[in-house]
């Protein structure tokens, strides 16, 4: 019996180490195991527009633990819309590179579709699986010639504090937006909703889930408005006409607007002031206020509690169109094919999808719908994505330009419908 429990002893000793030892292994080899000699030496190059991308930057660094020998380069190009087609044709042509799905239906930019590589070879080994597919876009031969990395909505941040502290209820109809934005200038609060009122600023951020979701389920009406057809412009008519009942509420305070600088930065920091309830705003916009609490000092002094959410346009319920703000693409002739490929593959996966997001505080592309907490509120509200409606940016720029004349008062709401393909 001594032996016998010395050999129990011995053994349990044996496992307890083993897994204590190999628990980091046994994550790594969950999560991703390197395909190629992790001896290999070589350059990948990766261009985007983001001046700041420490989100990336961390995911080289993840990546390198597993290839210590590769080293990973990010370069943002100015004026990356025209510079990324000059950058692969030079010497040093990126192995990855930016896409967005407004170039889907832009003639200019199939150059940047021909030179990618086809990502739904089942061969390269992508867990496409982990990414929401509604957010996927492939063309009618079903190549998949990017792959988002990262997701976006527009919304509203909202002042959670200080609706705490007016006992007020943050609104979720269209009703309430307008009455208690009315409550709230009466309270003394005289711009009760912020933005910057730009063409995809205050009028299209407003707009856009309420018209999206009006042509869903109207193939018809998406193929007339994507080919740009002039008698298109009558769907416009209903969120036309709501988006003028809105600017004439008078609850968006258009001199506030107008005093703002920029809209990032300025939006950000006036809101961190403490006296503003809501801020219209897209989700990529939004992800800056992490970095900039620490940059306000009105903040620092008084910190509260805020968070996005879905703007209410109408007396149904909620709906939050998510898309993809930014894809990634290989090149097919990239130097070094394989590893840009294999870092494709690392970053292809539900945790570092997530890092991503969770870093640039953005919405998560992954099948994994935890939000970060900012975002808590989504988990209530019906997701719909703009592939489910099928528009493109071509028509979709005649509807921002038409809300935004509506909404600033410069066109009539028949003028705007009788514009449409002309914008």
């Amino acid at each position: 019996m001594k032996r016998n429990l010395v050999l129990v002893c011995a053994v349990l000793v044996l496992v307890l180490t083993g897994c204590k030892g190999g628990s980091k292994e046994s994550k790594k080899q969950e999560g991703f195991v390197p395909a190629l000699d992790v001896e290999t030496e070589c350059v990948i190059r990766v261009d985007g527009n983001y001046t700041n991308f420490e989100s990336l930057e961390e995911e080289f660094s993840r990546f390198n633990e597993y290839y210590p020998k590769v080293e990973l380069v990010y370069t943002s190009l100015d004026f990356y819309n025209n510079s990324i087609f000059a950058a692969l044709k030079g010497d040093e042509a990126p192995d990855i590179y930016a896409m967005f799905t407004w170039m889907i239906d832009k003639e200019g930019c199939k150059p940047l579709f021909d030179s990618a590589q086809d990502l739904s070879d089942s061969s390269l080994g992508l867990d496409l699986d982990c990414i929401r597919q509604k957010l996927i876009y492939a063309d009618s031969d079903g190549k998949i010639s990017m792959l988002p990395v990262f997701a976006t909505a527009k919304g509203m941040m909202v002042n959670e504090d200080l609706f705490k502290k007016e006992g007020l209820k943050i609104p979720s109809t269209y009703s309430e937006l307008i009455s208690v934005s009315k409550k709230l200038i009466s309270m003394g609060y005289d711009t009760p909703i912020l933005s910057y009122n730009d063409e995809s600023g205050t009028w299209y951020t407003f707009a856009y889930q309420y018209f999206c979701k009006s042509l869903r389920g109207n193939p018809d009406a998406v193929r007339r408005m994507n080919a740009l057809e002039p008698s298109a412009g009558e769907y416009m008519r209903p969120v036309l006409e709501h988006v003028e009942e809105f600017s004439k509420s008078g609850v968006i305070n258009e001199e506030a607007c107008a005093a703002l600088k920029d809209n990032y930065s300025a939006v950000i920091q006036r809101f961190f002031e403490g006296d503003i309830p809501m801020v219209f705003m897209q989700g990529d916009r939004f992800s800056g206020t992490k970095k900039r609490e620490s940059l306000s000092p009105a903040f620092i002094e008084q910190p509260f509690t805020y968070s996005f959410h879905a703007i209410p346009t109408s007396e149904a319920n909620l709906c939050f169109f998510i898309d993809a703000i930014m894809a990634f693409a290989v090149n097919k002739d990239s130097k070094n094919l394989d590893m840009a490929d294999e870092f494709m593959r690392f970053l292809v996966t539900t945790e570092e999808l997530n890092n991503m997001a969770k870093n640039k505080r953005l919405i998560t592309v992954s099948n994994d719908y935890s939000f970060d907490e900012v975002y808590s509120s989504l988990d209530s509200v019906e997701t719909a994505y703009i592939q489910d409606v099928g528009l493109f940016d071509n028509a979709l720029k005649q509807v921002r330009r038409a809300v935004y004349n509506v909404g600033n008062g410069w066109m009539s709401v028949q003028e705007a419908i009788d514009n449409f393909g002309n914008f």
